[in-house]
């Protein structure tokens, strides 16, 4: 007897697993492969590999491949496609995933599928395809868009909070228009869930968590580190980094003259205008075990000042019993509790307190740490 066929459209590679929106992904592909034969279909950028090659065997039956049309990463390139998109009022990553319909649905002309899965709502529009070939269809958000920009407007300067807000409008008018077109949505978080049941009242919305794959506490000898991970050519991440390096680590860095400051993640280059020169910081690039990173670390910190979804960074370093300083749009979410399994601060001052507590007592780190990881698994 055959076993049910989905199909997956993602636009970024779930494999390697660096980042918060492939480890997500990776793991519905995890759930799904037991239960469907898997059809996948992969975006990526020109020049790079293809994602194939790096997926794990068992957990698609075929893999389509994507490539982007070529886009320029210099500021020059990325002004003026962002002013364009500014004025036609279309949201970036929208507009940057769009146009690919023909090619898709030569791959899925003739086919059947019980079940069509669409990952980030970047690619949302593509439910047009999907309808045609799918029973049914779901709509994974890794982050509300709208809610998304709204909070990156709020800790913008002008023009970049302008910006924002511009695109928190065109957003919300695409999801408006997009959501209810699926049987089903896919939220983080219950926070999440209601923005989008607001966004879209007749769509069942159901919370999948993020998690990760149980695995042993890392062995690593505890470095004089305060580490933050993630992709630094995420805006909210640079937003971070830059509150980071101009209203906490000054304090520190005086506090603790040998104290290191460890951007873990690829892309450190984008955040590059706060962290040259500065002493005391270290950047890693990317990372084969982001895990393995955060254990070698005395705290982790997440100085986020917007955003939407939850943060797989804390996923990641309570899987490493690392203690976690978060703000508490940082910790949105979780629903952990301050001081038992992370501490949350939100202004600069506090958040540099609940470091320096951290760093002077070996016996609080390893209690709020391990509370931590029990708390995720």
């Amino acid at each position: 007897m055959s076993r049910p066929a989905a199909v997956v459209i993602s636009p970024e590679s779930p494999f390697p697993m660096h980042g918060g929106g492939a480890i997500r992904t990776a793991s519905l592909l995890h759930y799904l492969a037991p239960r469907y034969d898997v059809d996948l279909v992969l975006f990526r950028q020109a020049g790079d590999s293809d994602p194939a090659l790096s997926l794990p065997p068992g957990l698609a039956r075929q893999v389509w491949t994507i490539t982007l049309p070529y886009h320029s990463k210099k500021p020059a390139a990325w002004l003026l496609r962002n002013s364009r998109r500014w004025i036609l009022g279309v949201p970036p990553l929208l507009n940057r995933f769009s146009g690919q319909a023909v090619e898709l649905g030569s791959f899925l002309r003739g086919r059947r599928y019980d079940l069509g899965l669409i990952e980030h709502f970047w690619c949302a529009p593509y439910a047009r395809e999907l309808d045609e070939v799918c029973d049914r269809t779901i709509l994974d958000l890794h982050n509300v868009e709208s809610e998304l920009h709204a909070s990156c407007a709020r800790i913008s300067r002008w023009p970049l909070s302008m910006a924002h807000r511009r695109f928190e409008g065109s957003c919300r008018r695409e999801e408006q228009k997009w959501l209810p077109r699926f049987s089903r949505l896919l939220a983080t978080s219950e926070a999440d869930a209601t923005r989008l049941r607001n966004l879209a009242p007749d769509t069942p919305v159901t919370v999948y968590p993020n998690a990760l794959p149980l695995i042993p506490v890392p062995e690593a000898q505890e470095e004089d580190v305060i580490a933050f991970s993630g992709n630094f050519e995420y805006h909210p991440n640079i937003a971070a980094v830059r509150f980071l390096t101009k209203e906490i680590w000054p304090s520190l860095a005086n506090r603790y003259p040998g104290l290191r400051l460890r951007l873990i993640g690829k892309n450190p280059g984008a955040v590059s205008q706060y962290t040259s020169g500065v002493a005391g910081i270290e950047t890693t690039g990317a990372v084969e075990d982001a895990v393995a990173e955060l254990a070698r670390a005395k705290v982790a910190i997440v100085p986020l000042l917007s955003g939407s979804g939850t943060r797989l960074k804390i996923l990641e370093a309570w899987a490493a019993a690392r203690p976690v300083v978060a703000t508490a749009i940082g910790a949105e979410g979780l629903g952990a509790r301050t001081g038992v399994y992370m501490v949350i601060a939100d202004t600069a001052p506090s958040f540099v307190a609940s470091v320096i507590e951290l760093l002077g007592s070996y016996e609080r780190r390893r209690r709020i740490g391990l509370a931590g990881r029990s708390w995720a698994t």
